[in-house]
């Protein structure tokens, strides 16, 4: 049977919402109406593309670098490099000792729900934190409302729109400026196919201690759209109640809902960037999707730079790199040269199978032209080989290029 030391830990979370500055004068066209009782109306049409320009960041210049350190990172932290933990840990600490909200738990802001973006793994992790929090497929969320007769935090897992999702409920007590001290009483599964709840065996009345702990607010932002929080068990959780638009593409990717719009659109968003001239930047580039729906022989798909890694080099060199099993990976390598604005000639053609030291030739050949789509320091968008649309996320730190 789980028990409370399981799900103390759960991690938490938002729905993303867009800004929107209502104080903008829109450049709204105005057209002179009718004459009625002496005074003229006006027709005012706004286009949907003005509408669009009047989203404002709601981030800081602080608050940025942390969210550019999260870009990439997989699992919420849970595959994370040490070289990405340390950039994350740097922008926590900035904000931490920067002006934010200073008392969170007396302030409105923290109220509602939010999105768990990433969060540490002490040795003390619970089994669920380890299960849930690094799938993410899954959305994780904390909801948090202190100014009801009945004040609770809780844990929320989003399996799916299809599935349901894991409630884990906690009655909530304000000690502090900083401090909510929480006791687990209620937990259930909502499955959309049920037409009721199903419990989660804990037996919190019978735990005692095991079933209380404190969530202590570091920081929150005077926008109310970023909080950082530090548990009783060392664990620090980044959330966020709304998302950039990078964020929200790669959770469409990770839940695989309605990816080819998300691109799209994000692409849209970043029209300055995606008619400027794009570079090919070095570094080493994970694929994390790609809209081909047919899948050719493993091999090929390797050769073609359809699965693993990308490595971009110096001096036009190129390499495509997969993991296959037991320490065993594929190589291919080849060039590339600029062709136009935003485009790339590749050309691969030294294939291998990997073994440590030893390696077996593949023969093997592939030509393609690459068009960049976007590109900045931590995602790539491209079209390659066959025109298939790929997404790529750097590995290797943001400073390297």
């Amino acid at each position: 049977m789980a028990t409370i030391m399981e799900i103390r830990n759960l991690g938490v979370g938002f729905r993303p919402q867009n800004a929107i500055n209502m104080t903008r004068k829109w450049p709204c066209k105005q057209y002179l109406g009718q004459k009625k009782q002496n005074k003229k109306s006006f027709l005012v049409l706004c286009s949907v593309a003005d509408q669009k320009e009047s989203k404002v960041s709601s981030f800081s210049e602080e608050e940025n670098v942390l969210i550019d350190a999260l870009i990439g990172i997989q699992g919420r932290g849970a595959a994370a490099s040490p070289q990405q933990l340390q950039e994350v840990e740097r922008a926590v600490k900035v904000l931490e000792g920067s002006e934010g909200v200073s008392e969170p738990t007396s302030s409105s802001l923290i109220e509602g729900r939010w999105q768990l973006m990433f969060t540490t793994r002490p040795g003390s992790a619970s089994p669920i934190q380890r299960t849930f929090v690094g799938v993410d497929s899954f959305s994780v969320f904390q909801e948090v409302f202190l100014r009801t007769n009945d004040p609770r935090v809780s844990n929320i897992v989003k399996f799916s729109e299809a599935i349901g999702e894991l409630k884990v409920e906690a009655l909530a007590t304000i000690k502090d400026g900083k401090r909510i001290l929480f006791q687990f009483d209620r937990a259930a599964f909502s499955f959309k196919f049920l037409p009721f709840k199903v419990p989660y065996p804990v037996p919190f009345r019978l735990l005692g201690d095991e079933a209380k702990g404190w969530l202590d607010t570091t920081y929150l932002s005077p926008s109310g759209n970023l909080r950082i929080s530090r548990g009783n068990k060392g664990t620090t959780f980044v959330l966020q109640r709304e998302t950039e638009p990078r964020q929200k593409l790669l959770s469409s990717i990770s839940t695989g809902t309605r990816v080819e719009e998300a691109i799209e659109e994000f692409i849209s968003l970043n029209k300055n960037v995606a008619n400027s001239e794009l570079e090919l930047l070095k570094g080493e580039w994970q694929m994390i999707w790609s809209s081909q729906v047919e899948t050719d022989s493993w091999i090929e798909n390797a050769g073609n730079g359809l699965m693993g890694m990308q490595i971009v080099k110096p001096n036009g060199q190129l390499k495509f790199l997969v993991g296959i099993l037991f320490g065993i990976r594929f190589s291919m390598t080849g060039k590339y040269e600029k062709s136009g604005s935003n485009t790339y000639d590749v050309i691969m053609d030294d294939g291998a199978i990997l073994a440590g030291i030893y390696g077996i030739p593949v023969e093997m050949e592939s030509k393609f032209t690459m068009e960049i789509l976007y590109t900045d320091d931590k995602i790539r968008i491209s079209r390659g080989y066959n025109k298939i649309l790929f997404v790529h996320v750097r590995v290797d730190g943001s400073n390297k290029k």
